[in-house]
């Protein structure tokens, strides 16, 4: 089995999928410090599609699949299946929900999807009169991919002009904001729903929720992701029940009847409004770092699943339930999202091994000798483990106080939230 990527999310699919009975061998390209204590890291990068064609005949891989959405949007999962390789990811086609904004969203509108309204824009010109008419909050969104950073939620029209200019005239994003879209601005809970899809029937894993801006209480600017916990106590009953019946099958049937199956992960995005929730986006590959609080939280095997979707044979829908609480927290660089610094001497990992209950994903790390040293924005992500939601957060963050390296940065209120919302431990 070969798993595509570098981050965590990756690491956390290598660990889970090595806890399978019926994986034998684990290859990953080009993996991490801490996948290669699990898996063989190849020096194959994950936009080379050639590259993975070559390692998957040298290591008689049985399925592949994708961490990061760039490959899966640009057609790497076409390529290698058409060559005979069995790809857990959807086609080029498939991925523009996460690839264009605007696609998703109009996907949306043919297919009553519940979203948030909104206008599409290729003019700068044109958006800037729009806005003008804005009174109150504006989300501005590129139209492509730009790294989990190009959603400028903005509480008034000075905000929204800023970004519509850093977008279209500044190009922060380059090519993926030539067209841009502008929507209200939905008021509620963010929550995060994963579904591993055969392109017609799905498997729903354990929800979770992101914390995306940089600081405590959800201020600051939007990252990749601060840290995430699972399961999220606002989604159940009859909300999951609307969601799965209003957003998820909408979905995979939509995509299915437009001719573009859906085969891998569909990652929706959601807002839990007053007025039901609603679509903020679609990620065509598994969440970053949902995917570290979800997997450990969860006692099923992974390996089987992925490959009876991927062969289009998952035959049933089904609702999978956490087992634990996990509560992921990520360990960033100092300025992390904007400039940080990289090379900086990772310490303290060594005492984590004494904590029950704690799992480690690296993220952005490397090797530089026997020195493990930052390479990135998100270095760590620290997950706790526990039958008690406020054990698994304490033990979380007794694991963080442990790591040491110069400008450390983290979120010190990952799982509040849940705190404040369960119902019972």
């Amino acid at each position: 089995m070969m798993v595509v990527g570098s981050g965590g999310r990756e690491h956390a699919l290598v660990w889970k999928l090595a806890r399978d009975r019926q994986v034998e061998k684990i290859v990953c390209c080009p993996g991490n410090p801490g996948i290669a204590e699990l898996a063989a890291c190849l020096p194959v990068k994950e936009d080379d599609p050639a590259g993975l064609l070559a390692a998957c005949k040298e290591h008689s891989t049985d399925l592949v699949v994708f961490g990061p959405e760039e490959p899966l949007v640009r057609g790497a999962a076409d390529l290698l299946r058409g060559q005979g390789v069995t790809v857990f990811g959807p086609s080029r086609a498939a991925a523009r929900l996460e690839g264009s904004k605007v696609f998703a969203k109009l996907f949306m509108r043919r297919h009553e999807i519940p979203t948030a309204d909104f206008e599409i824009f290729d003019s700068y010109s044109e958006a800037r009169k729009r806005l003008s008419r804005v009174d109150g909050p504006a989300v501005v969104k590129a139209d492509g991919l730009a790294r989990g950073k190009g959603v400028m939620v903005c509480t008034g029209q000075g905000e929204a002009d800023t970004a519509l200019s850093q977008i279209m005239i500044e190009h922060i994003f380059g090519a993926a904001g030539d067209r841009v879209i502008i929507e209200e601005r939905l008021e509620g809970e963010e929550v995060s729903v994963m579904a591993v899809c055969d392109g017609k029937s799905y498997v729903l894993l354990p929800c979770s929720q992101d914390h995306k801006r940089v600081f405590d209480n959800d201020r600051g600017p939007n990252t990749g992701g601060m840290g995430a916990y699972c399961p999220v106590p606002l989604i159940e009953g009859d909300v999951l029940d609307g969601v799965e019946s209003g957003i998820v099958r909408r979905v995979i049937e939509g995509m299915a009847e437009d001719g573009n199956p859906y085969t891998g992960v569909l990652y929706v995005g959601l807002m839990l409004t007053s007025d039901g929730p609603k679509v903020l986006e679609f990620n065509c590959r598994f969440g970053d770092p949902e995917t570290q609080a979800v997997l450990p939280a969860s006692k099923f095997e992974l390996g089987e699943l992925l490959l009876e979707a991927a062969q289009g044979r998952l035959a049933r829908t089904e609702r999978l339930q956490a087992d634990s609480h996990g509560v992921c927290v990520v360990v960033c660089s100092g300025g992390y999202p904007g400039d940080y610094d990289v090379g900086k001497e990772i310490g303290g990992l060594e005492k984590l091994g004494n904590l029950e209950g704690v799992v480690l994903f690296h993220a952005s790390t490397k090797k530089e000798g026997d020195r493990l040293v930052t390479a990135g924005g998100r270095v760590l992500g620290v997950v706790g483990v526990m039958p008690v939601l406020s054990e698994a957060i304490a033990e979380a963050y007794e694991a963080v106080g442990m790591i040491e390296f110069e400008g450390i940065h983290y979120r010190t209120d990952i799982g509040a939230k849940a705190l404040r919302g369960v119902k019972s431990e």
